[in-house]
């Protein structure tokens, strides 16, 4: 599995990985069941998670980038549950990420980052992101 196949959709609260593309939808794998569905693009809106990125007070941070400063510290610093209190999240992040845009940068859009990042851990999906370094090194 690739970075470039995961994908949030709206209403389905986890990642998915794309199986193929249709002119008015995506069929989409669920990572723990193996089981396909169609989504439709009236009805949902798809973010491939390679192309999210984290506000800073200079540009953005990829969030790929982000996951792996989440993994590299996660020793020293355990990731939060994303149900946690808004301060635990906002310090935790601060630790990650200190350069962060806190006036573009939502609690929401924290708890996403760790639940994602979960998700992903649980699954012993974060090798994708190593996966993601090998290729860009071959090109």
């Amino acid at each position: 599995m690739k970075v470039d196949e995961l994908v949030a959709v709206s209403g389905v609260g986890m990642l998915q990985k794309i199986v193929a593309n249709k002119p008015n939808g995506l069929i989409l794998e669920d990572i723990d069941s193996g089981k396909t569905k169609f989504y439709s693009l009236r009805k949902h809106q798809f973010t491939p998670i390679a192309t999210v990125a984290i506000y800073t007070l200079e540009d953005t941070t990829p969030l790929i980038d982000v996951f792996k400063i989440m993994r590299d510290k996660e020793a020293s610093l355990p990731v939060p549950a994303a149900n946690s209190d808004k301060m635990v999240l906002l310090e935790y992040f601060e630790n990650i990420l200190p350069d962060y845009d806190e006036d573009r940068v939502y609690v929401s859009d924290i708890k996403k980052v760790v639940k994602w990042y979960g998700f992903l851990k649980e699954r012993d999906l974060l090798k994708v992101l190593d996966e993601e370094d090998a290729s860009s090194e071959e090109e």
